[in-house]
Order: C-alpha cells, then structure tokens, then sequence
C-alpha cells in the first residue's frame, strides 16, 4: 500500500510538498510579524490566519478603507483599530508550528526522479531502476526541525539537510556526493 508522496520540481521541493501534507505549517504571517516596519497598517481578513483570534475579526476593513491606505502613506487609522491589528498580529506571531512527527523522522523514503553520483547518473522509479530508498530513522533531522519550526525551511535548504543528514547517514556519501539535477521528484513516506 502507498504512503503520503510528495511532488515537486526539485527534491527539496517534493519533501517540502510531503511534510506540508502530514504536519501544520507555521503561519505565513509569521514572517509578517517579524519584518514589522513592511507590515501593513490596516490588515484584509484573508491576511491574517484564525489563529490571529477575535481582534482580527472584529476588523471590518471597507473598499474605500484599503484604497485610502494604498493610496496615502500618511493615513491615519483610528486608535482603537490600531491596537486591534497590533494585537491580531501578535497573536498570529506566537502560533508556532507543529513540530515534525516521529513517523516523518523515522519513515522509510523512496524517492523518485534523477540520481547522480559521481559518474552514475540514472532516473530512479521505473522499470529500469528502482526508487533511492533512505531510512530516515538512522538521520539527523534537528537542523531540518529548527528551520521548519521557524518557518524557514525552503526547499533548497530542506534538500541540502536532507542529502547531508539523511542520505549521507544512511547509506553513505557515495562516489562524489547525492545531487538530484532533474526537474521532477516524487517522494513517497512508507
């Protein structure tokens, strides 16, 4: 039986896709929150997530409102809206991510797409040679945690963490190293 599979345009991108279909991704505004100076001063309900709670939606922000606050830097909003968006945004800020379950960090992986170390360069998943099988049990998945906890997991960073303290502990560096140069993985989670 098939498990969660992940699809994307690099490795990096496939585990991303898997671990966003099996774990609660830290809010986008997040990153908001932590660039304060760039954060709009009068929010639209589908900018801020539920978790920013009932000051959010209290908010009741008009066509005319949003256009006169793109439209003027100097406008100024009214002093009870303010501590409601301060207040909405804060406690978007302080919702953290799941963390990583054990059945992501001890899985079983069977990636698909092209492999290459050193002179050995093949599309793993077909006929002609089976899916790279890694044992994300005998990994590090700390740093990968840290950065996803954070919300600071891209998929380059994923596929080079991923490659470093998954694949290299598991089954070795290989002949020059593990690059994946294709343009499309699959990765599946047994």
């Amino acid at each position: 039986m098939a498990g969660p599979t992940g699809h994307g345009d690099s490795l990096g991108a496939a585990l991303n896709d898997l671990l966003r279909s099996q774990v609660t991704p830290p809010p986008p505004a997040v990153v908001i929150y932590r660039q304060a100076l760039a954060r709009p001063a009068q929010p639209a309900h589908r900018d801020l997530p539920r978790a920013a709670g009932p000051a959010a939606r209290r908010l009741h922000v008009t066509t005319k409102t949003l256009i006169s606050r793109l439209s003027d830097a100097e406008y100024n909003v009214r002093r009870s809206y303010r501590d409601l968006i301060h207040t909405a945004y804060e406690n978007t800020a302080i919702v953290p991510a799941d963390p990583i379950p054990d059945h992501i960090k001890r899985g079983q992986y069977e990636i698909s797409g092209v492999v290459k170390t050193g002179d050995d360069e093949r599309t793993r998943g077909t006929v002609d040679a089976a899916p790279l099988r890694i044992d994300g049990g005998r990994g590090h998945w700390d740093e990968i945690e840290g950065l996803w906890l954070t919300g600071e997991l891209t998929d380059d960073e994923f596929e080079d963490h991923f490659i470093d303290d998954g694949i290299v502990e598991d089954i070795g560096e290989g002949t020059d190293g593990w690059e994946f140069p294709g343009a499309s993985y699959a990765v599946e989670l047994r």
